[in-house]
């Protein structure tokens, strides 16, 4: 795209769009910073728009690069009613990898303002693609994978790996530790959520363990832009953390929202030597958009 007539696409998203089409917004949005949010969410749009990337996954780590050194903040969807909520000042490694599918996923789909970045992220986000209360929300990544892969979003590409297994657990650490989530002091919410786990007993998924993630054949598989899930050993829990693979010369690290680094880094050390120091994880599993 020429330089000039993309300056001129920011401008106007920018200034003019958010001023016509706000009191239009479908969306109930709960912003951490409105006008600083939909400037980001436009110049990220904008560039990754004209870097005309080969490949989804090439997309997706060029905007995760995008937000380093974006301090890490859980809890940021947390609040009462349940909204769409963005924020992308503060990121816990969940909402740093739902950022930039989201952002990542409106460009493929040749969409470049911020109100097309809202549909996409509640979409996602969501079990019907809109927030309808709390447990409404996908919390478990198995079900985030699911849920996005019926859509065509996503594929889960474990499997194909070489020396994948397959793991076998029944999802309920939500409501098995219901004092841990405030929102499920509503009895309603609570049933919500375990009506939802009812549907992840015995749930199986593919995964490659942590002590296979130095094998040759497998390093040559994963990529650069993979979606990756750390699966652990916690009970009643697929997934521990999310990230997004970088290929460096001594290997794949991980681009994530770090709480031991305060921000989103590129991970100092390799994804096996990671994996090695983190005794609650088991594995990983890999994800990657779906080409359009």
């Amino acid at each position: 795209m020429n330089k000039a007539y993309t300056y001129i696409i920011f401008i106007l998203l920018l200034i003019i769009l958010p001023a016509n089409v706000l009191a239009a917004d479908p969306h109930e949005v709960r912003w951490h910073n409105e006008a600083a949010d939909t400037t980001t969410i436009t110049r990220i749009l904008v560039k990754a728009t004209d870097l005309c990337a080969s490949n989804p996954n090439q997309l997706v780590e060029f905007i995760g690069r995008e937000f380093i050194g974006t301090p890490y903040k859980s809890g940021t969807l947390e609040g009462s009613p349940e909204a769409l909520t963005v924020n992308l000042e503060e990121m816990d490694c969940t909402t740093f990898v739902e950022t930039v599918v989201a952002l990542a996923l409106t460009v493929e789909n040749h969409r470049c303002s911020w109100i097309d970045f809202l549909d996409m992220l509640e979409t996602i986000r969501y079990r019907n693609g809109y927030a309808d209360g709390y447990a409404s929300r996908l919390h478990y990544i198995s079900d985030w994978v699911i849920t996005n892969t019926h859509r065509g979003y996503i594929k889960d590409v474990t499997g194909r790996i070489p020396q994948s297994d397959v793991q076998i657990k029944t999802l309920d650490f939500m409501s098995r530790n219901r004092s841990k989530y405030p929102a499920l002091s509503d009895s309603a919410t609570f049933e919500g959520i375990k009506n939802m786990e009812v549907g992840y007993r015995s749930h199986r998924f593919p995964y490659i363990k942590s002590a296979r993630l130095s094998s040759k054949p497998i390093i040559n598989a994963l990529k650069g832009g993979d979606i990756v899930a750390l699966t652990t050993k916690t009970n009643g829990l697929d997934v521990s953390h999310v990230g997004i693979l970088v290929i460096e010369k001594d290997g794949p690290h991980l681009l994530h929202a770090s709480s031991k680094e305060d921000k989103v880094v590129i991970d100092k050390l390799p994804l096996t030597e990671y994996m090695r120091k983190a005794h609650q994880l088991t594995g990983i599993r890999v994800l990657r958009l779906q080409t359009q």
